[in-house]
């Protein structure tokens, strides 16, 4: 190989080691596309649709959102996940579309540890623990005295198999060391009926308004809250985890891009989830919804999804939970 030769072949290295730093420079160039794993006009796609506009002018794109359901949220995600790494096509999840959905629907070749890089997260919540009002305890620990003395007769109520709150109320029982009877409901709405009418016990569940409805009119008795820290979303609630210490669970929303995206434009898109998050106005419209307002740094995320991916699984592969 003469001289000329290896110019060329040093020229053509160098061309090619600077071809994804100059992409990210120019990122982005084009409409961005963010795919919703769920119907329209659910919480996530509302977030989504308050979040377009601000991200748009400060990315200088516009942000296109479609809406791609089933299989609970993972049809989207698997299509994001094989999408060109480039910070066109990102995923607004939940950790049930990410955490516990590939796991029920045994995905092929998909394994969302390793689909991703992490963007931010967008917003975070607590499960509230609530029973019915005639259940003679005031507070978790009164629950859990309560179960340990009355083994198998009480009930729980879950939106469903394999759902977030079946999944957390599996791991608060078996933390607490009792039993409950899980009944699986289709939705929210038939498990609040089913507390409501004392068919049910216990329900574990996200905030919604009408339930927040429901606690004030003392029709629920709300327990106590996921989160590991006291939550200004049931301001005076304590955490389960007091009652229970190491039990925590939050559900959260974030942006997600497919693995191997360009560091450089991760960040660009990071910044302007920060900046977005932090206005007054969106992280209040965000309460409305239930769910506090949160960015992250995609280290952050990552590290959140890695550390929970195991502790559904485990749950999952155990009990052999299936998608219905």
């Amino acid at each position: 190989m003469n001289i000329f030769q290896r110019a060329a072949i040093a020229t053509l290295s160098l061309l090619w080691l600077a071809m994804p730093s100059a992409a990210a420079q120019e990122f982005p160039s084009k409409p961005i596309r963010l795919i919703v794993p769920y119907p329209p006009g659910g919480s996530t796609d509302i977030m989504a649709r308050v979040l377009q506009e601000p991200l748009a002018k400060l990315l200088g794109q516009p942000i296109v959102i479609e809406n791609k359901a089933g299989a609970a949220g993972v049809i989207g995600a698997v299509e994001v996940a094989r999408a060109q790494p480039d910070g066109y096509t990102l995923l607004f999840p939940n950790n049930g579309v990410v955490s516990i959905g590939p796991f029920l629907q045994k995905v092929p070749d998909f394994d969302p540890a390793k689909a991703y890089a992490a963007v931010s997260l967008v917003s975070r919540a607590p499960l509230q623990l609530v029973v019915h009002p005639s259940l003679p305890v005031a507070d978790v620990a009164g629950l859990l005295a309560h179960a340990k003395s009355h083994p198998d007769s009480l009930f729980y109520a879950s939106a469903g198999l394999g759902s977030l709150g079946h999944l957390s109320s599996e791991l608060f029982l078996r933390a607490a060391g009792v039993k409950m009877t899980h009944v699986p409901y289709k939705g929210q709405a038939p498990t609040l009926q089913a507390v409501l009418t004392n068919e049910v016990a216990m329900l574990l569940t996200t905030s919604s308004g009408q339930m927040n409805g429901y606690i004030k009119e003392g029709k629920l008795k709300l327990l106590g809250v996921s989160s590991r820290e006291p939550s200004s979303l049931a301001p005076g609630i304590d955490p389960i985890g007091k009652a229970l210490p190491g039990y925590a669970v939050d559900v959260w929303f974030g942006i997600l891009a497919p693995a191997g995206t360009p560091p450089a434009v991760i960040a660009k898109l990071n910044a302007a989830l920060v900046t977005a998050l932090a206005d007054e106005g969106i992280r209040q419209r965000f309460v409305g919804f239930g769910v506090e307002a949160t960015s992250s740094t995609p280290a952050a995320l990552d590290a959140m999804i890695a550390a929970e991916i195991p502790i559904w699984r485990k749950i999952i592969d155990e009990q052999q939970i299936k998608a219905e």
